[in-house]
């Protein structure tokens, strides 16, 4: 039974929604401060961002009311699987229907708007996963039901790719701490991490660092696994140290001739190293399986797939990444220097949160952001807005608010009655915090610019409503549950 007006009233976080309002009124004063002598002389012209953006946050707002007293939030559950089917068959179509955008063909233009289908496919996968994973008898560690939640987060999210979008798809990653909330092993979590840091260690160093890394974290966790430390410190340690000396032996061993026919020149340390492990790798195998420890083998077959990725990272790099996501990879890495290309948005973001110091410049009076230094300072960039114009007390201010919805969120989620409501829950604070982790990041150049807005925040009307709506279900599904309860 549908509530009425005072009941659902009654039943509304208040607090969620008024971080929301919060953090709306942040991100319009915010992104007039960064166009106001560029554009417009006042923070509410249609002409001008802010004002579209005010718009925007009406429609939002309208939106939120829709979801709160008018759609009857069981229908959620019941209509996920079309809703997602929908939404992937728009993300398939605007890769041919769509308009490019900065090389990215993500784009729906209806009219004067524009709609991109990627911040809605955040909302259908989270109502998708929330449906499956709250059926009876769903185990995550069960392969079936691995497979079957895999798939519905790994297709939108490739298509997405397919668009170019890296950004938005990266977001897909999070959904991992809803995986791990309902059950996934906090192992696949940390073998993912290892091989991001593979990944990073390859390019900046080298293969044989990174394999040899590898080698002595898999093996490390397997001894603390099975209680065998003792053992890795007498065998494996000395080994290890020993193998890490050998392309240094080799240098020296190198100097002592000036033959450059040389055996010893030629011979390629990752050569030695993989030799080594073609010869203990069996032996390891065979061990593991008379004495019946099923995670050696894990170990093992970890080591083994790190190795084809390590192998593998070049290709990935230069032939499957784009000129300008490869080109940010290498300026993030410290591999290049590039501060009036590549990295100049970086460069000039950090300078503007630098300058703010601790109070900041004072509202309109940022002069990275009068003189427009920062590209996209009212969509990715809005962060350095803050930054210079409110300082350090008012970045950290904006952070606590986001720390405080996230964490709102998931206290809700969690004293929740009903599987389907505590998942979505997750997944609307897993993306949240995705993008504000990446974003925040990319302003500080702790990562690379994928172009990825500030929740609510930053300029965007399709960003802003889509995260509305997000926001707003999980609401309505808290607020009815509420009442059901009580």
């Amino acid at each position: 039974m549908r509530l009425t007006e005072k009941g659902i009233l009654k039943n509304i976080d208040w607090w969620l929604v008024a971080s929301y309002i919060v953090l709306v009124f942040i991100g319009i004063v915010n992104i007039y401060a960064s166009i106001h002598s560029t554009e417009v002389s006042s923070v509410f012209d249609p002409a001008g961002r802010s004002g579209k953006q005010f718009i925007w946050s009406i429609i939002s707002i309208a939106c939120a009311g829709l979801i709160l007293f008018v759609i009857n939030p069981r229908i959620y559950e019941g209509l996920s699987l079309p809703i997602y089917i929908g939404t992937v068959a728009l993300l398939i179509a605007v890769i041919f229907l769509g308009t490019e955008v900065k090389g990215s063909r993500s784009w729906f233009e209806l009219g004067p708007a524009r709609f991109q289908p990627a911040e809605l496919s955040k909302i259908a996968t989270s109502l998708f996963l929330a449906t499956v994973m709250s059926q009876f008898g769903f185990r995550i560690g069960r392969a079936r039901d691995f497979i079957s939640v895999a798939a519905i987060i790994l297709v939108p999210m490739l298509i997405i790719i397919a668009q170019s979008e890296t950004g938005s798809a990266l977001v897909y990653a999070g959904f991992i701490f809803v995986l791990y909330r309902e059950g996934l092993s906090g192992w696949l979590i940390f073998l993912a991490g290892m091989f991001i840091a593979l990944f990073i260690i390859t390019l900046t160093v080298s293969s044989y660092a990174a394999i040899l890394a590898l080698a002595v974290i898999v093996s490390l966790c397997d001894a603390a696994y099975t209680g065998s430390i003792r053992h890795w410190l007498k065998i494996y340690l000395p080994a290890f140290a020993a193998l890490a000396g050998i392309p240094f032996l080799l240098d020296w061993l190198g100097s002592l001739t000036d033959n450059s026919e040389a055996v010893i020149k030629k011979i390629e340390p990752l050569y030695v190293l993989l030799a080594a492990g073609a010869l203990a790798v069996p032996f390891i195998l065979y061990k593991a399986y008379r004495t019946r420890k099923m995670f050696t083998l894990l170990a093992v077959g970890a080591f083994v797939l790190g190795i084809v990725l390590s192998f593998s990272t070049e290709f990935i790099f230069e032939n499957v990444l784009q000129d300008h996501q490869r080109q940010r990879i290498e300026v993030l890495l410290g591999m290049k220097e590039d501060p009036t290309g590549v990295g100049y948005n970086v460069n000039q973001s950090m300078i503007a949160i630098g300058s703010g110091g601790l109070l900041g410049k004072g509202y309109l009076h940022g002069t990275q952001t009068t003189y427009g230094f920062v590209p996209e300072q009212s969509t990715d960039f809005i962060f350095c807005t803050v930054g210079e114009e409110w300082g350090f007390v008012g970045t950290t201010a904006v952070i606590l608010i986001y720390v405080f919805l996230i964490g709102r969120i998931i206290i809700q989620a969690e004293g929740s009655r009903e599987a389907f409501t505590r998942i979505y829950g997750y997944c609307v604070a897993s993306c949240i915090f995705m993008h504000l982790f990446i974003n925040i990041g990319m302003t500080i150049g702790l990562m690379p610019v994928i172009g990825i807005p500030l929740p609510f925040v930053s300029y965007g009307g399709s960003s802003l409503l889509a995260f509305t709506i997000m926001l707003f279900i999980f609401i309505a599904l808290k607020s009815n549950e509420n009442h059901n309860f009580t």
